[in-house]
């Protein structure tokens, strides 16, 4: 069951209950027979309380009381409740009044306002305790998968980069370098370095700045061309305002290596790597093109290999649906994989 299905799901049944503990109150204590018409008062009240708590429910999300601090939500969430409690106060007389159970004298008596709005107060800020309750754990829960596919991640870097293959290799080619250019050799452990200490010392963090992740992809690349030489061509397109935007450590990265490693290495005339950034009102995207082509080696597109499917995954934990990675042949011998990340400010939740 989805959010939103659980979510009505608990918001009917629970006024309905909030209905029917009124009437079967009333018929355990009450000295007067039950009628039609308050068991129709009851549920439309209950009818009334669910509309409330639903546009309260808008309300929280559009002024993203969800990511506040108690501090600061205890106070707006009390004088919500008490403004919330007098509107239903009043509504309410719009429903006893059809049903013949409006009393003007007794409706606007000062303590029965104050004695039945206390108590819809009362019903309304638990109300919110649980709604925040529930989201809180759900932002706890959310944020342990989101530490598991991290550690994930990190597992599947290291034993990328710390391959003794890769070592072997980028050693090999800087040792080439020695003599020959020896600025360049420099300039070169450098490079490993940096992609050694960020694969060992890369922290928890949700997010890091675009300009951080550019730097490790540069540094890969340019270990790369070594081996590679003439072989491998790389470009960058970037979009002014991208040093704005924050991607998951690690992803961009790693969804390069992905296309030198499956695409330019096998192929023995060699390829380019092109990385271009755009920027729109909502999104930050991210293309990375290679030469190759791509193979789905027997996975159909809703069961994708375990770098994409964990990639998604981390996606989806930081952004819900509004993020999403792609990988597609865009013509016949380079491969398109694209990311599209929301404006750090529409981040869910």
């Amino acid at each position: 069951m989805n959010k939103l299905k659980l979510y009505w799901s608990l918001q009917i049944g629970g006024w309905l209950m909030f209905a029917i503990v009124q009437i079967l109150g009333f018929l355990l204590l009450g000295d007067v027979r039950l009628s039609i018409y308050q068991i129709a008062f009851w549920f439309l009240e209950a009818g009334l309380f669910l509309v409330t708590t639903h546009l309260f429910r808008s309300f929280i999300i559009k002024r993203k009381w969800l990511s506040y601090n108690m501090s600061k939500l205890i106070p707006r969430v009390i004088l919500a409740v008490i403004i919330l409690a007098s509107v239903v106060y009043i509504l309410r007389m719009a429903i006893a009044m059809p049903l013949n159970m409006y009393n003007p004298n007794v409706a606007w008596r000062m303590t029965n306002f104050l004695g039945l709005s206390s108590v819809y107060a009362l019903i309304f800020f638990l109300w919110s305790v649980l709604y925040f309750i529930y989201h809180y754990f759900e932002r706890y829960n959310t944020s342990l998968k989101h530490e598991a596919a991290m550690n994930e991640i990190e597992l599947n870097n290291l034993k990328s980069q710390l391959n003794p293959h890769f070592i072997f290799n980028a050693l090999n080619s800087i040792r080439a370098l020695v003599d020959e250019n020896p600025k360049k050799s420099k300039n070169s452990i450098t490079q490993l370095s940096n992609i050694l200490r960020n694969s060992l010392v890369t922290d928890k963090k949700k997010l890091t700045s675009f300009n951080e992740e550019l730097k490790i992809v540069k540094d890969y690349l340019g270990l790369e061309t070594i081996r590679f030489e003439e072989r491998l061509k790389t470009s960058f397109e970037i979009h002014p305002d991208s040093n704005m935007f924050q991607v998951p450590p690690l992803m961009l990265q790693t969804l390069v290596e992905n296309g030198v490693k499956h695409g330019i290495s096998k192929l023995k005339e060699g390829g380019f790597v092109k990385l271009k950034t755009s920027v729109t009102d909502n999104e930050f995207i991210i293309q990375i093109r290679n030469s190759g082509t791509y193979k789905l080696n027997g996975v159909s597109k809703n069961k994708p290999g375990l770098g994409l499917k964990n990639t998604r995954h981390r996606l989806e934990l930081l952004y819900g649906d509004k993020a999403r990675v792609e990988i597609r042949n865009e013509s016949k011998n380079i491969v398109l994989t694209e990311l599209i990340i929301p404006n750090n400010e529409s981040i869910n939740n």
